[in-house]
C-alpha cells in the first residue's frame, strides 16, 4: 500500500507533468508551483528539497551559458556555420546530417548540453541564411547529442555515474556503448532522411546567396575569435580529464565562464542575458518534485517492482532494466533512477550474481530515454529554450510525435544488441 505521503508526491509530479504537456503554463512555473507545493505540504523539507537539487548540473548550464554568451560575440558559430554549409554545396539535407554528426561527436566528447549551447545558434544562424525553417534541424540535433552522449564515460551523468560505481572505465564505454550507440545514429539519419529529406528544399538563389558568404567577414572580433578557439580546446580537455582533475564538471564550467569573461571584455549584462533563466528555473522546481518521488520510496519501489517481475532471470531482467530505464528517463530525470538502481544492482553483486550487462542495460536506457520526451535530458530542455526564444517552438508534444518513436527503434536495437553480446 502506498502512504499518503507517497500518493501525495506522486499526484504533484503527474499534475507538474500534465502542465508541462499542455502547456497550459510555461513548464517553469509549473515546476517551480510543484516544488513550492510539496515544501508547504511537508512532503518535503526545505533542507531535503535543497539536497535534491543537482547544483553540479545547474553550475555547468550556468557556466556553459556565460561562456557560449561571451563566444558568440566573436563570430565564432557564425564562422563554422557558413564553412560548414559551404562545405556541403549549401544543400539543407547534407547539412543536417553534418549537424548531426558534429553534435554527436561532440556530445561524447563534452557533456550534452554544452555541446546544444555551441551547436544550436550556429544551426540557427544557417537556417536563416537558407530561409528555412530551423525548428526540423534543432529537433534532429537533441536526438542526435543524447545518442553521442551514450558512447562515452563523461557524455552523460547516468554514464559517470555507473562508471564510478562499477568501476567502468573510458574505455569500457567505448567497447561496449559505443560501437551501438554509432548504430543508432546511422539508423535515425536514415529515419531523418524519410522524415525531412524530402521536404527541405531550398531555392537556388538562397543557395547561391549561401555559397558567395565570406566566413572570415563573419568574423567579429579575431582577438577574441582565436581566444575562444583556444578555450574551447582548453574545456574539452579539462572536462575529458576531469576524472584525473578530481574537479566537478561544474567547477570546470564556471571556471570557464570566469576566465571568458576576463579575457573577452565582453560585457557583463550583455553575458548574465545569454544565461536561459527560465531553462534554469525549470531545473530547480524538477529536481524537488523527483526528488521527491525519491525521498518518500517511489522510485525505489519501482526499481525493486523490475527486479520482482522478472523473477530472477538475468537475461529477463537485463532487457527489463533496459526498457524500464529508457520509459522511466523518459518522464522522469534519468539521474535519480541510476541512483536508485546502482546500489540494488551493487548488493546483487556481492552476492555473487554477474551483474555486468545489468551496468550496460542501465547506461543505454537511461541515456537513449532522453529522447523519449522533451524533458526527458537536460539537453532537450535547453535547446528548446533557446528555440522559442529565436522564434523555432518546440513544443512538448511536438517534439515527442518525433522523439518517442525514435527512442522506441533505438532500444529495440539496443535490446538485440546486448542479447548478442552478452
Amino acid at each position: 500500500m502506498l502512504s499518503s505521503v507517497q500518493i501525495i508526491s506522486i499526484v504533484v509530479f503527474v499534475a507538474v507533468m500534465a502542465l508541462v504537456v499542455t502547456e497550459k503554463i510555461h513548464r517553469a512555473i509549473a515546476a517551480l508551483l510543484g516544488a513550492v507545493a510539496l515544501l508547504v505540504l511537508g512532503i518535503v523539507d526545505f533542507d531535503t528539497g535543497m539536497e535534491s537539487i543537482d547544483f553540479n548540473t545547474l553550475g555547468v548550464l550556468c557556466g556553459m551559458m556565460l561562456f557560449v554568451a561571451c563566444v558568440r560575440q566573436s563570430g565564432l558559430f557564425e564562422y563554422v556555420a557558413i564553412k560548414a554549409a559551404k562545405l556541403c554545396k549549401g544543400q539543407p539535407w547534407l547539412i543536417m546530417v553534418a549537424l548531426c554528426v558534429i553534435t554527436a561527436v561532440f556530445s561524447a566528447l563534452l557533456d550534452n548540453v554544452t555541446t546544444i549551447l555551441l551547436i544550436g545558434p550556429m544551426t540557427i544562424m544557417l537556417c536563416r541564411a537558407l530561409e528555412i525553417d530551423a525548428t526540423s534541424f534543432l529537433i534532429a540535433e537533441i536526438l542526435a547529442s543524447n545518442i553521442g552522449g551514450t558512447a562515452t564515460l563523461i557524455g552523460d551523468p547516468p554514464n559517470i555515474m555507473i562508471g564510478s560505481a562499477a568501476g567502468l572505465s573510458f574505455f569500457d564505454f567505448i567497447r561496449y556503448d559505443a560501437p551501438v550507440a554509432i548504430v543508432v545514429l546511422v539508423v535515425v539519419l536514415v529515419i531523418f532522411r524519410f522524415l525531412y529529406g524530402r521536404k527541405l528544399s531550398v531555392s537556388q538563389e538562397s543557395v547561391q546567396a549561401v555559397m558567395q558568404l565570406s566566413e572570415t567577414d563573419a568574423i567579429k572580433d579575431r582577438s577574441l575569435f582565436r581566444k575562444s578557439i583556444t578555450m574551447i580546446v582548453l574545456v574539452t580537455a579539462a572536462f575529458m580529464l576531469h576524472g584525473v582533475l578530481h574537479l566537478e564538471s561544474s567547477v570546470i564550467a564556471l571556471a570557464a565562464a570566469g576566465i571568458m569573461l576576463l579575457i573577452s571584455k565582453v560585457d557583463l549584462e550583455t553575458a548574465i542575458e545569454g544565461v536561459e533563466w527560465s531553462t534554469i528555473g525549470f531545473f530547480l522546481g524538477l529536481f524537488i518534485v523527483v526528488g521527491a518521488m525519491e525521498h518518500t520510496g517511489v522510485i525505489t519501489m519501482v526499481g525493486e517492482a523490475l527486479i520482482d517481475a522478472t523473477g530472477g532471470d538475468m537475461v529477463l531482467l537485463m532487457i527489463a532494466l533496459l526498457w524500464g530505464s529508457a520509459i522511466l528517463s523518459a518522464i522522469l530525470d534519468n539521474i535519480p533512477f541510476v541512483a536508485t538502481m546502482i546500489p540494488i544492482i551493487s548488493v546483487m553483486s556481492a552476492s555473487g550474481v554477474d551483474v555486468f550487462p545489468l551496468w550496460w542495460a542501465i547506461s543505454l536506457g537511461a541515456c537513449l530515454g532522453g529522447n523519449g520526451t522533451l524533458v526527458g535530458a537536460s539537453a532537450n530542455v535547453v535547446l528548446a529554450s533557446i528555440a522559442n526564444k529565436e522564434g523555432y517552438p518546440i513544443t512538448f508534444m511536438g517534439f515527442t510525435r518525433i522523439g518517442l518513436p525514435i527512442m522506441i527503434v533505438s532500444v529495440l536495437i539496443c535490446t538485440g544488441y546486448l542479447l548478442l553480446v552478452f
